[in-house]
């Protein structure tokens, strides 16, 4: 899948997906949590799809920064899901979304702090270990920092290098984060740990204000984020790409225009610099 585009795996739209031409990604992304002893209609659904495309998995529940225990039952079952579908990519968020075994449903920012970074890497082991393969984790979006002692591009660099982790790039996060925060989204880019990205991400955002970008992956992808990937795809060897829509789905043909575009980018600066032995 090196240098494909893919598209996230949604309900809204996956009949069409599966019976049209309208759409035609590489491969396709889900959350193995929301499938996990999926039986019936939808069962016979994913089957399908997994017959038609690759699957990458994207997860939502791992809380790698969590203070709790890793959930090594959970960790158990996405292991078996993903040996089932023959999933070669498991990224998660980092981040934490579970506290004293409470769910909170969203994404919460960890302190970008020294002791964070020994926990969290301890969890990664544990987790890899029983995986049996590398974890794949995102740079997130936040709104404000918690507690930070160092900055994030050195917070995510320590995690990744003491881990052995690989890294999701995330575009659309860097460029929301670095309007939010008023920094260079270039220059944070430059300092991450890019010789471990192993995936990207490219989504839509909301402007709310002159000050405030809400990460949605509820609209089109703007022309300053492509931009940015443009940029990124020099600094990174080629990977798989996954366009973010997750809700206010436009007609597909729509969503193809998207593809389209970011295969123009890979295709113009991977194929030329990473000839295929």
């Amino acid at each position: 899948m090196n240098h494909s585009i893919g598209i996230g795996f949604r309900k809204d739209f996956a009949e069409e997906l599966l019976n049209t031409n309208d759409l035609k990604p590489a491969f396709i992304e889900l959350a193995p949590e929301n499938w996990i002893g999926m039986g019936g209609y939808w069962k016979k659904e994913l089957d399908k799809a997994a017959e038609k495309f690759p699957i990458t998995c994207h997860g939502l529940s791992l809380s790698i920064g969590s203070p709790d225990e890793v959930d090594v039952n959970f960790v158990k079952q996405v292991k078996q899901f993903l040996k089932h579908y023959n999933v070669k990519i498991y990224s998660e968020h980092l981040s934490y979304s579970k506290c004293d075994n409470a769910h909170l449903y969203d994404l919460l920012p960890i302190p970008f702090r020294e002791d964070a970074v020994k926990h969290i890497v301890q969890r990664i082991k544990q987790v890899q270990d029983i995986l049996e393969m590398p974890l794949v984790l995102e740079n997130v979006s936040y709104y404000t920092s918690v507690a930070a002692q160092m900055k994030e591009e050195e917070f995510i660099s320590a995690i990744v290098n003491e881990s052995g982790c690989n890294m999701l790039l995330d575009v659309n996060n860097v460029y929301v984060n670095a309007f939010n925060h008023n920094y260079n989204a270039k220059e944070f880019i430059k300092k991450l740990p890019l010789h471990k990205v192993a995936y990207v991400h490219i989504a839509g955002h909301e402007q709310v204000s002159d000050t405030l970008i809400i990460d949605t992956h509820g609209q089109a992808v703007i022309d300053p984020v492509f931009e940015l990937f443009d940029y990124a795809s020099d600094l990174i060897k080629p990977v798989p790409v996954l366009l973010e829509r997750d809700f206010n789905i436009p007609e597909l043909s729509e969503l193809q225009n998207e593809i389209n575009r970011l295969d123009a980018i890979v295709s113009k600066k991977w194929q030329t610099n990473y000839a295929i032995a």
